[in-house]
């Protein structure tokens, strides 16, 4: 059980870095931050580029957590804000399945990283060596709150300050 349950917070962990990366640098045939911010605008994400870099630092940072078994808690709350963004954002009026462009893959992501937050990163962690794992339901909960609330102020936050009126010169 240890084993299977390091190799899938490693993959989990891994493919977040992969698209948080297409977001930041462009790697692995993404866009970068420049074009992943002119599509985050047209979709109402402003200001895109910013947004972008939001999104791309919380993948990549959250999945290097979630693999390393690091601050696990911080890392699941992270990946969850992205998917419950990406639902919010993209995906909810599509319904639940991936054929008609639905979110079931975003719940999945955020429920799989959620679910280390519960059971704990495992034996074969970095915060299990430190002595510092936090797990169990309660700090999932919590996880799965911020998660879900966090974007909301993060998005609300850019957008109140996209619409302000330029100064006076």
């Amino acid at each position: 059980m240890h084993l299977i349950r390091t190799l899938l917070r490693l993959l989990i962990g891994g493919l977040f870095i992969g698209h948080g990366t297409q977001k930041l640098f462009g790697w692995f045939g993404g866009y970068g931050p420049d074009g992943t911010g002119q599509f985050f605008e047209s979709i109402g994400l402003r200001p895109g580029r910013q947004k972008a870099m939001i999104a791309g630092a919380s993948e990549a940072g959250g999945g290097a957590l979630l693999a390393a078994g690091l601050f696990t808690p911080i890392a699941g709350t992270l990946l969850t804000a992205v998917m419950a963004q990406a639902i919010r954002t993209l995906k909810m009026d599509k319904g639940p399945f991936a054929q008609d462009g639905g979110w079931e893959l975003e719940a999945l992501f955020a429920a799989a990283a959620l679910s280390f937050v519960e059971i704990g990163p495992g034996p074969l962690s970095l915060d299990h060596m430190l002595g510092i794992e936090k797990s169990g339901t309660g700090w999932a909960l919590l996880a799965l709150a911020a998660g879900v609330a966090g974007p909301s102020l993060v998005v609300g936050s850019g957008d109140a300050a996209a619409e302000q009126p330029a100064p006076a010169a």
